[in-house]
Order: structure tokens, then sequence, then C-alpha cells
């Protein structure tokens, strides 16, 4: 039977699953039965999730929880994450409780500028075209005048457009690299209308300069698009206290550990094979956060990893030092991310994580953001240089292979005190479970 199908986005829900159970699920009514299950019984809020997306069947649920006691900049919050790896909200929670007692964590904007393209072919030189844009600039800015107006009002709207001569990458190839501030708003379909708008108007105008040749009138429009890399929308996140109160234990003194906890982020800066996971950790943290309020975790993912390889090497998000027996611990990071607009206004979850977060401005939440990756990573590296990460993690995972296996509570309850004092493994887990069932 052919798996090609026409028309599938014109399907109802129902028929889109039967086409799917019978072309690959081998008609099975368990998997009819599953995308059933996670429908939502409100008809309402089920339909306002099939519209967040396209050819959707059923809703893909993620654990959303929070981690409590972060005080940020004096003030108290509990942030909630969603992600389905329980370790990373219990590391981010014992982060905060060790942090709160030495002053909490302290954050500052840097900037929130966000950058969109208009990239272009030009078959003439850059001192012409150059004159040509600064005549027109000025139309170019009062082409967007309608649809900056609410941006404006907001605080908000276009920085800049600057002329960028790219032709020593690409042939004939030039920029208009516009520089936006969208306030609370994440501001990507604010950015992208006016990016089209001036795309439109340099062409047209191009076409009717007269200084132009034939040729240099048909200016090609490549494409219109932002950035996800916001290197000027930088937040900073920090945590600082004396030496003396660190960690004192018989393995490691406060000094030892600081010594250590500097080198291993030291490790990070310098070797990419480390930087990659180092800072995945800390994106373990700001994912949660920012799926939590609605935001896109994809941009956010591709802007930090830009950043992170901004010198040519690969490097951490977070930088650690020593100075006047002084213990500094800190990150730096692009986050576009908004608080009006898009999921936070639909989402009914979101918008009850926002209010958690005490209904914060972009600017707060970009902070919050960047502390909850602080602290994930401070948990990661504590770790590392403690316990090994695997003491841990594997405890919190426990219960991922217990219900693997579907254990009962009674076994589960009995397995979970066995390993109070023994190191957790899978094939010990399961030795364990075959031990009780036998």
């Amino acid at each position: 039977m052919s798996q090609k199908v026409s028309g599938f986005s014109k399907l109802t829900k129902e028929a889109k699953i039967d086409w799917l159970v019978t072309h690959f699920l081998h008609q099975s009514k368990d998997a009819k039965k599953t995308l059933l299950t996670y429908w939502n019984n409100d008809n309402d809020l089920q339909q306002l999730h099939d519209e967040f997306s396209e050819n959707t069947l059923t809703n893909f649920y993620l654990p959303f929880g929070i981690a409590p006691n972060f005080t940020i900049n004096n003030k108290v919050y509990t942030i909630p994450m969603t992600i389905e790896e329980s370790s990373v909200v219990a590391a981010a929670s014992k982060a905060a409780k060790f942090w709160d007692k030495r002053g909490g964590f302290k954050t500052k904007v840097i900037s929130t500028e966000k950058i969109g393209q208009v990239h272009f072919s030009f078959l003439g030189g850059f001192e012409k075209l150059s004159t040509f844009f600064n005549k027109i600039k000025p139309q170019l800015i009062d082409s967007i005048k309608s649809i900056q107006s609410s941006m404006k009002k907001r605080g908000g709207g276009l920085i800049d457009i600057e002329l960028r001569d790219k032709t020593l990458e690409v042939n004939n190839y030039y920029q208009l690299h516009c520089t936006f501030e969208t306030v609370d708003a994440m501001g990507a379909n604010f950015i992208n209308t006016c990016l089209e708008e001036f795309a439109q108007t340099f062409k047209v105008l191009a076409f009717n300069e007269e200084s132009f040749t034939e040729a240099e009138k048909e200016v090609e429009i490549i494409m219109s698009i932002l950035s996800n890399y916001v290197p000027n929308c930088i937040v900073r996140a920090e945590v600082s206290c004396p030496v003396a109160d660190l960690p004192n234990t018989k393995q490691l003194s406060a000094k030892a550990y600081a010594e250590k906890f500097v080198r291993a982020v030291r490790i990070a800066e310098k070797e990419p094979y480390r930087a990659v996971t180092h800072n995945k950790g800390i994106m373990n943290g700001i994912d949660a956060v920012v799926i939590a309020t609605g935001n896109d975790f994809r941009a956010i993912e591709a802007g930090a990893h830009a950043y992170a390889a901004k010198s040519g090497q690969y490097s951490s998000l977070t930088h650690a030092t020593i100075e006047n027996d002084i213990f500094n611990f800190y990150i730096e990071i692009p986050l576009a991310v908004g608080t009006i607009g898009g999921l936070t206004s639909l989402h009914p979850v979101v918008k009850l994580a926002l209010e958690i977060l005490g209904k914060p401005n972009a600017k707060e939440l970009m902070e919050i953001i960047a502390v909850a990756g602080l602290a994930q990573n401070f948990g990661a590296v504590n770790s590392l240089i403690t316990t090994g990460i695997q003491k841990g993690h594997m405890k919190m995972h426990l219960l991922n292979i217990l219900n693997q296996h579907q254990a009962t509570e009674n076994e589960k309850k009995a397995i979970v005190t066995y390993f109070e004092k023994n190191t957790v493994t899978h094939s010990e887990v399961i030795h364990q479970l075959e031990l009780l069932r036998n």
C-alpha cells in the first residue's frame, strides 16, 4: 500500500491518525489509544493547541516544575522550568539554596539590540551604491512609519540601517544591516515585516535611480530576515563570595575547591570538546525556562552557541576567577526573549509561568533566564570536581529505570532505599529488581 498521501492537511485529526496507524503503526489499537489519551478533554483548549502547529495529532507533554528560593538582585523568585531531565531542576534548586546564603545572584542587562538584514546583489561598485544609500536612507526609514508606530509608542522601533559591503565573501553581495529595539516583544514578526518593506522600497528606488546603469538598476533581493545572532542583546549574571565561604571538606579545603572550580571552567574556556558539554549544561537550565515562558529555545540555542564561538574558537559561556580571596562566577549570554506576543498570551501554562515570575518585562526575564543557566552550570561543575556527575545524576535517573521495567510502588520503595547507600548503575537496578521479584 502506498505511503504517499494527497491533501493530508485537509483531513480531520481522526483521519490523520487513522492514516498514520494504517501505514506506519501496523494497525495498532494501542498506538491509536496512546495518541488519543493525550488529547485534552477541554475541546476549546485542545483546539488552541492544535492551532499552534500544523498537522497536529495529539499533545506531547513535558514536565512543568519549579525551582524555588532564587534570590536575584535581592528579590526572591520561584523559577518555572519545563524539562524532562529531573536532575536539572534539582541542581538548579540546590544552587539557588547555596547562593541564597551568600548574597544571591546579581544581574545586569548590558544591551538589547536585535538584528535584521536585507541581503541583495548589486552589479555596480560600493562607492556608487553607498552614495545612493545615503541619499535614500530617510525614505527607507519613512517606509516603515506605519509598521513601527505601535512599537515606537512602547519605546522601541528601528535604531539604524547600515549598508555593508560583503563582496569579498560573495560576488556582488551587499546587505542592509538593521538594528532594532523591540522592548517586551521578541520582535521576530515586527523585524521581518520591516525588512521586507525596506527591500521593496530599496528595489523600487534603485530601479528609478538616474545615476545607475540599466544593469545597476536591477537590484536582486535575495532574502530579508532577522538574525538569531544577537551579540548586542546581552545579559550578565554573577555570584561571588569570600573563598572561605565555599564548601570545606576532608577531601577539599575551601581554597582548593575554589582553585579546582576555576581550573575546571578554564579548561572549558580553552578546550572545545569540554566547552560543548559545559555549555550544554548551561542550556539545560536556560532552555527549561525559555520553554516554560513560551519563548523560542531554538533561536536562543543558536544565538548562544554562535556567541560562544565569537573569538573564532568555541569556548565556555561562563567564567570564574579568584581575586583578593573573592571567588567570582559569571555568565554573559545573548538572550532575545519576549513577554508579550506569541505563546506568551495564548498558552495557559505559559501565562501561569509568567505570573509565577511576577509578570516580568523582557529585561527582567533575560536576567532570570541567565541566572537559571548560571545556577545549572554551578551545580554541574560542583558535581564534576567533587563527587562526579554520575552519583547524583543516576539517583535522579533511578525512577526512570524502574518505570521502564514496570516496577510496582513497593518495589520502587525498596530499591530506592537500597540505593541510598549504594552506587546506582542500570545493571545493578535490574539485578535488585530481579532479586525482589524472585
